[in-house]
C-alpha cells in the first residue's frame, strides 16, 4: 500500500505524490498525466552537471544569480559531497548562507563544513580548495542584510524559521 502525500499545484490545483511501501520514489500526478517524481537531489544533479558544463552559468531557479559549487566531506559518511549555494562576493572570500529555504534545521552540507571546515569551491570554470568559517555577530549581520538587498528571498526565509541562519566565508587556502 502506497503512501499519498497531498501537494498544492500552480498549474493543476492538486499533485498526489505516490511512495509505494518499500519507499521507493514513484510518480507526481499531475491531472490524468503520470510524471516522473523530482526530488531535490535530483535537481541538484541536474546544477552541477548544468554548471560544470556551461563554465558555472545554469538557467531555471539560480539563472542570473552568483553560483558556486561547494564539496563538503560527509559528516556520517566520509563521503565527498557537492552542492550548489548562491554566494555574495566579500573582496576575496566567498559568502554563502545556510538558509536550507527556511526550514527549522541547517542543511547538511553546512554541519559538515562545521565538523570539517576543509572544503573544494568550483567557481565559473575554477576550482580550489578552501577554508570555511561561520561568521557571527555584527559581521553575520551586515553581510545576511548585503544578501537580503540583492535576493529578498533570503529575508523571507529568515522569516520562516526560529534559527539565526547562519553566514559562512570561504577563503581559499
Amino acid at each position: 500500500m502506497g503512501k499519498l502525500v497531498v501537494m498544492k499545484d500552480a498549474h493543476a490545483g492538486v499533485v498526489k505524490n505516490i511512495k509505494n511501501a518499500t519507499g521507493n520514489r514513484g510518480c507526481v500526478m499531475l491531472g490524468k498525466r503520470r510524471l516522473p517524481l523530482v526530488t531535490g537531489e535530483d535537481r541538484n544533479v541536474r546544477v552541477i552537471n548544468e554548471f560544470r558544463e556551461n563554465g558555472g552559468i545554469v538557467g531555471g531557479d539560480f539563472e542570473g544569480s552568483p553560483l558556486l559549487l561547494l564539496t563538503t566531506v560527509g559528516l556520517r559518511s566520509g563521503r565527498m559531497i557537492t552542492k550548489p549555494l548562491m554566494y555574495l562576493g566579500d573582496g576575496t572570500r566567498f559568502i554563502v548562507f545556510a538558509s536550507k529555504a527556511g526550514a527549522p534545521n541547517n542543511p547538511s552540507w553546512y554541519n559538515n563544513l562545521v565538523a570539517n571546515s576543509s572544503v573544494r569551491v568550483e567557481v565559473g570554470n575554477e576550482a580550489f580548495d578552501a577554508n570555511a568559517q561561520t561568521l557571527l555577530g555584527a559581521e553575520r549581520d551586515v553581510l545576511y542584510a548585503r544578501q537580503v538587498a540583492l535576493f529578498p528571498r533570503f529575508g523571507d526565509y529568515q522569516l520562516k524559521t526560529d534559527r539565526i541562519i547562519p553566514v559562512v566565508a570561504i577563503t581559499r587556502t
